[in-house]
Order: C-alpha cells, then structure tokens, then sequence
C-alpha cells in the first residue's frame, strides 16, 4: 500500500455499498479519450459533413448543435475542434460522439483499453456485493459502447454486467455540482454515507464530497498532476487493489 493510501478512510470503504466510477483518468488513461477518441470522432464528422451535408439523416445527427454553428460544413467542424481542442464537454456534442464511436466500435476501428488493475478489482468489489455505476461526461450511449468492446488479449470483451447504472451530465447533471451526486444516490436508493466516488478530477471530487460521498482520487499517468493542497485534502490512490 503507497503511503497515500494511508489517508484512506478505510471504516467508510467498508461500509461502502455502491462504488461510483469515473471514467476518463479513472479506469482508462486520458491519452486514449483525448489521442483516440476524439481524434476518430473528428475525422469520421469530416468525412460525414463534406460527402452527406444535405443527406437528411445527417442534418438530424448534428440538429442538437446551435443554429450557428451548422450553416455549412467548414463553420460545423471548425466548431467541433474548438470544443474538442479545449475539452468543452458541450452535451450535443457528447452526444454525436457517443453516436460516431458506435460505428467504430461495432466496425471493429475501436477497442477500449482499461488499466490493468481495473478488471479484476471491478469484478471483486462486485462478488463482494458492492454496486458498481458510472458517472461520466460522456453520454451514456458513449459508456455502454466504451464497455461493450474491452481489450482482452486479442479479442474484446463486454464488461457491460458489472455495472448497474450508468449516469451523464443529461441524466444526472454537471460533475461538478453536488446535487448531481444527491440525485444519483436518490435515484438508486443509496445512502451518500455508503457510496464511494473515484475520480481524477479535483473539482469532482470536491462536489461529490460537499454531497457527504466518501470520495478518492486516482492518480494514473498521465493525468494532471496534484497539488499538495488536493493532497492533503484528499485520499489518493495510484491503482484501485489499494482500495481492495
């Protein structure tokens, strides 16, 4: 166990009947969202809005978008780099995403790789009989393709049965308010003092813990270093076996 892992509230983990996941930082690392995913979501709107800009299946993908940003093909996608460049996690376009990785999954273009103490440890805390959700910023559709195709070898698998509840900022609200955290634990039945957050995102975490959730940080490669201020604000964990 690292000595971050000594800050843990272990009588709260104990206790703990519904482990909330992140997923970006969290269970995956960002460098496959952000070098991966977004990049074969651009591409695959580039190639859709210049071949099928007046097909109507195509203007009914992109109808959630502002009305100004859709006059022709060159202001939409300079639009969606923009939010992409600077991580705007803007609903209608999480929601075209979700939509454009269901082809690249279901084409076999994406695989989903998750750190490697994910799998096991997800699949002990369920045999344990904790719930396991996720609440993400990506849409939900985004989610259950994200699990659905797994790297496994070199095949994929369909993690989909581990979990109970998949929530986004439409089903449940922003990460970063603590009402989000409150509606989730009421729309499950759980009380807040036997739920457990995991998240790489310092303003996550401080809004699921101003809802009364026990709450950790995961700090994976890559991610945005921590402060000493969240360090000592927070418990950390490197790998989830040190939440075993």
């Amino acid at each position: 166990m690292s000595a971050a892992s000594l800050d843990l509230d272990l009588d709260r983990w104990t206790r703990t009947e519904l482990v909330l996941l992140d997923i970006e930082g969290t269970l995956s690392s960002i460098s496959f969202v952000k070098d991966v995913l977004y990049p074969y979501a651009v591409d695959r709107l580039t190639r859709l809005a210049y071949d099928s800009w007046s097909d109507p299946a195509f203007q009914n993908l992109i109808a959630g978008f502002p009305e100004t940003t859709r006059p022709d093909a060159t202001t939409l996608l300079t639009h969606v780099e923009h939010l992409t460049r600077e991580d705007i996690k803007a609903v209608y376009l999480k929601q075209l995403q979700g939509i454009l990785w269901k082809e690249g999954y279901s084409k076999g273009d994406l695989k989903t790789p998750l750190f490697d103490d994910v799998i096991p440890t997800l699949e002990a805390w369920k045999d344990a009989g904790k719930t396991l959700a996720i609440f993400s910023s990506g849409s939900v559709q985004a989610q259950l393709q994200f699990f659905s195709y797994v790297e496994n070898g070199s095949t994929t698998r369909d993690l989909k049965p581990l979990f109970s509840a998949h929530f986004d900022t439409v089903t449940a609200g922003s990460k970063l308010e603590a009402s989000s955290y409150e509606k989730i634990c009421s729309e499950l039945g759980i009380e807040a003092s036997k739920v457990t957050f995991l998240t790489d995102n310092v303003n996550e975490a401080k809004a699921s813990t101003r809802a009364s959730i026990h709450t950790v940080l995961v700090d994976r490669p890559g991610n945005a270093p921590l402060s000493s201020e969240s360090r000592a604000d927070f418990a950390i964990v490197q790998k989830l076996t040190e939440l075993a």
